[in-house]
């Protein structure tokens, strides 16, 4: 989470956490509060949560009774909600695959400001987090203070496999080696080229 945390949306946070837990619908916090929750720091300033998409509907009916504002975006992996216009991502496809039951046990429960709640692991954070870089958004300054900060909770191993064919991820996992922030596998330094 940012330095300064922001009171409004540390409330809108735990608001939606409530409503889906007392609603039995299954989520896990992920993105930068996610982040924060494992004792890390991120740059990003928004409420994101995870979801299975069959649960969706259900979802923003629960949020809806409670005086929610609900939006269905365009894109078609995440619908909002909007809490005195602070707004919260409902994500059910990130990076391009489903949110699913294996999804939601990848989880910690921890206590996010006083309320227990399921918690992506760092290492699924951080797969996310290599796998949103693409040709058209590919701000590593966004995944070095996460990798910076919960690199002893990740799974370095897995995160290597799992983000394999996205050369975006390979050239940040080069970095993080050169940075001495997580040596590559074997202590061989990689460099560019091979």
């Amino acid at each position: 989470m940012p330095h300064r945390v922001d009171e409004g949306l540390v409330n809108t946070l735990k608001r939606v956490a409530s409503v889906l837990k007392q609603a039995e619908v299954p989520f896990a916090l992920a993105g930068s509060y996610a982040v924060y929750a494992h004792g890390g720091h991120s740059s990003d300033h928004d409420v994101d949560f995870v979801i299975r998409e069959q649960d969706k509907e259900r979802a923003l009916q629960e949020l809806a009774a409670v005086g929610f504002k609900v939006e269905q975006p365009p894109e078609d992996w995440l619908v909002k909600v909007f809490d005195e216009g602070r707004m919260v991502d409902l994500i059910y496809r990130p990076v391009e695959a489903p949110v699913t039951d294996d999804t939601l046990r990848d989880t910690s429960m921890l206590s996010v400001e006083a309320i227990n709640m399921p918690v992506l692991s760092a290492t699924q954070l951080m797969v996310h987090k290599l796998l949103s870089y693409t040709q058209h958004y590919c701000d590593f300054a966004t995944g070095l203070p996460v990798a910076r900060s919960l690199r002893e909770q990740i799974d370095w191993e897995r995160v290597r496999k799992e983000t394999a064919k996205s050369p975006y991820a390979e050239a940040f996992l080069v970095l993080l080696d050169r940075l001495d922030v997580v040596p590559e596998p074997g202590g061989a330094r990689l460099t560019v080229g091979g």
